[in-house]
């Protein structure tokens, strides 16, 4: 088991910068394959980046590629998800996810741990 809390959206102009952190519990953390996933109001959940468990691969959203960069830090059982260059667009709330056997993807499976998200506007 695992719980994720994540923290730092808020409200930021266009071309602004936001940096969110999902804390996870638990002393497997470096075990978990861990995501970013944004929903927008009337609009189904999507893709914004994933990690592998060690750090080494990182893959996006064609839509954050270039603005976005996740990172971890198995030390402090932290993910993070850099936004620079923040469109309006990218409103939404923004949540964690942590897949238990490690492997990642862009679709919602196979993570079975979710944040409870954290809130990002872009106003423009």
């Amino acid at each position: 088991q695992v719980q994720l809390v994540e923290s730092g959206g808020g409200l930021v102009q266009a071309g602004g910068s936001l940096r969110l952190s999902c804390a996870a519990s638990g002393r497997t953390f470096s075990s978990y394959g861990m995501a970013w996933f944004r929903q927008a109001p009337g609009k189904e959940r999507e893709f914004v980046a994933t990690i592998r468990r060690s750090g080494g691969s990182t893959y996006y959203a064609d839509s954050v590629k270039g603005r976005f960069t996740i990172s971890r830090d198995n030390a402090k059982n932290t993910v993070y998800l850099q936004m620079n260059s923040l469109k309006p667009e990218d409103t939404a709330a923004y949540y964690c996810a942590a897949s238990s056997t490690g492997v990642i993807a862009t679709t919602l499976r196979p993570y079975d741990y979710w944040g409870q998200g954290t809130q990002v506007t872009v106003s423009s």
